[in-house]
């Protein structure tokens, strides 16, 4: 069976081709934009999907031949599908940032053919020119480079699980050392209960590098472990990079306001939202500004680059990521949270991945077998997925292994059972199984639409965290009386994204479950509007979640 490819209509084309090339020459043009960096950062990621979606059905004949090739364990055909796509898309996303850097320093760049530019110097260097910034910036190409390297050298030679968990620490050497050279800081604020302990401040040191290389190795090898259906990576990555960019874009400096007319929700305070240095979280801090628009350049295109792969990805999939997808994806948001400076941020929009991890931890560092693919299970007869079983084959589990796999049983994470031959065996220790455990057999397309469903809810679940439950710990206890906060408002704050994952399961083979499991959250979410008490005081400025103080890093 010959899978046709999909191709972009021409009406896309005639649309996002002139808009794309307009935000590029609009960036340039006078007057010159507030953000110029910014329109610029959108019109490459336009044309880094366009370049993907085209690619991709271009370049994979190409890489079948190179015998780059796979079969779709979950299907009942066995059409050769392109392997290691990704380094398709990680060399259109580091080309189109590379592009960037003109576009990045525009304004110093402009500034340097004024009239005061010809002010006489000595030597070479010009002192206007932020070099630092330039070094960060070249660094982080660097680490995507590395990560490109070591993702594809993954897909040729296979290499096996307790050889790659360290691999993603060699790419982020780059990024530590201009950390180091630029004098990172290495001081965490202390949570106000842990203060009496440890003052406000703690100087990790060394620790911290450890810290953040572990990140990198987390970051990229948690896309790597949560994969296994069409859709799955590229979803993951585009969902985490767009709730980035939504975070990111609360820091800037808009020239324009709004007006929440609280009025209407039963409140008695209006909130007038925007304006230069006071929209979102900046509180006038030009250093977090930079941060945060730095990230942004970096993800807008993650964006275009992993939609563009989605579009041949989803099922039935006419591509498929490989190893390299995984890696770049993983450093590019390593490289955010580091550089930028919310690397705490970041881990709560992997929540999912987190999850997941924990859960795959007995299989990983073995005391449950692993098998080469944790895959679910496809029956051909119906066409619905089944959780995968790890048999113990060579010896029955260790009374570790047992009190792990009974705990997890009586959470309903697993199944234990015993087989035919006498051997005890367990579901596969991943969320796919997890889901298929908890909701019944369904399709590969449904499993994916869950899982983007539990992305998008960790999402949302990451932002009341951040922005609601963050002053619980970081700022004075009268937040508590500023804010109002209750039971009643976290139940409320924990139901909202909860109830977002039931919309997204309507689709299940089981809805009638589902109602039940979501009718709660559905309330709380809808009918209370009183969760707005915690996020109200964060937006006006009266509780600031984020200073920036000598550039320490706040939650």
């Amino acid at each position: 069976m010959a899978l046709a490819q999909r191709g972009l209509s021409t009406a896309v084309l005639s649309v996002l081709i002139p808009f794309g090339s307009w935000l590029l020459i609009r960036s340039l043009l006078d007057p010159v934009p507030p953000i110029p960096a910014l329109i610029a950062s959108l019109g490459y990621a336009i044309f880094a999907f366009l370049a993907v979606a085209y690619l991709i059905p271009r370049l994979g004949p190409s890489f079948v031949k190179a015998n780059l090739k796979g079969r779709d364990l979950l299907k009942t055909y066995d059409t050769p599908i392109p392997e290691s796509q990704g380094l398709i898309c990680a060399a259109v996303y580091i080309l189109f940032l590379i592009l960037f850097i003109p576009f990045a320093f525009s304004d110093v760049v402009l500034n340097l053919r004024g009239p005061e530019s010809h002010k006489p110097t000595e030597g070479i260097v010009v002192p206007e020119f932020p070099h630092h910034k330039l070094s960060v910036y070249l660094s982080s190409l660097l680490s995507l480079l590395i990560a490109t390297l070591l993702g594809f050298l993954d897909d040729v030679f296979d290499i096996r699980w307790r050889h790659k968990l360290p691999i993603p620490i060699i790419a982020s050497i780059p990024l530590l050392m201009v950390y180091y050279a630029e004098q990172g800081n290495t001081n965490i604020v202390v949570p106000i209960p842990l203060r009496f302990l440890f003052g406000t401040l703690l100087n990790l040191g060394p620790l911290y590098y450890v810290y953040m290389s572990l990140l990198s190795t987390f970051s990229t090898n948690s896309f790597n472990i949560l994969a296994g259906i069409n859709g799955s990576e590229a979803s993951q990555a585009l969902i985490i990079a767009i709730s980035v960019i939504l975070n990111d874009l609360l820091y800037l400096p808009w020239p324009f306001g709004f007006h929440i007319p609280l009025h209407l929700l039963g409140s008695q305070s209006e909130i007038d939202f925007g304006g230069v240095y006071k929209a979102g979280m900046a509180y006038g801090s030009m250093e977090l500004v930079e941060r945060h628009l730095f990230s942004l350049c970096f993800m807008l295109p993650l964006v275009g680059v992993c939609a563009g792969f989605l579009y041949h990805n989803w099922y039935p999939a006419r591509a498929f990521p490989g190893d390299t997808l995984c890696y770049v994806t993983g450093m590019a948001f390593a490289v955010v949270g580091i550089q930028a400076h919310f690397s705490k941020t970041l881990l709560l929009f992997f929540i999912p991945q987190i999850f997941n991890f924990l859960l795959s931890c007995p299989q990983l560092f073995g005391f449950v077998p692993c098998p080469r693919h944790r895959v679910p299970r496809f029956n051909k007869d119906t066409g619905l997925l089944y959780p995968s079983k790890a048999v113990f084959e060579k010896r029955p589990p260790s009374r570790l292994a047992s009190l792990m796999l009974k705990t997890l049983a009586a959470l309903h994470l697993v199944e234990l059972s015993v087989n035919e031959t006498g051997q005890q065996e367990v579901t596969n220790l991943t969320i796919l199984n997890v889901f298929l455990v908890q909701l019944g057999p369904m399709k590969e397309v449904t499993l994916v639409k869950v899982l983007i469903c539990s992305q998008i809810a960790g999402s949302v679940f990451a932002f009341f965290v951040r922005y609601g439950l963050a002053g619980l710990v970081h700022v004075n206890p009268a937040f508590l009386r500023t804010t109002r906060l209750s039971v009643y408002n976290i139940r409320t704050m924990f139901g909202i994204p909860f109830f977002s994952l039931g919309l997204g399961l309507n689709a299940s083979p089981r809805p009638v479950v589902l109602g039940r499991a979501y009718a709660s959250s559905a309330f709380y979410g809808l009918l209370s509007w009183d969760c707005w008490s915690v996020v109200i005081p964060v937006i006006r400025g009266s509780v600031a979640p984020a200073r920036v103080e000598q550039g320490l890093e706040y939650f």
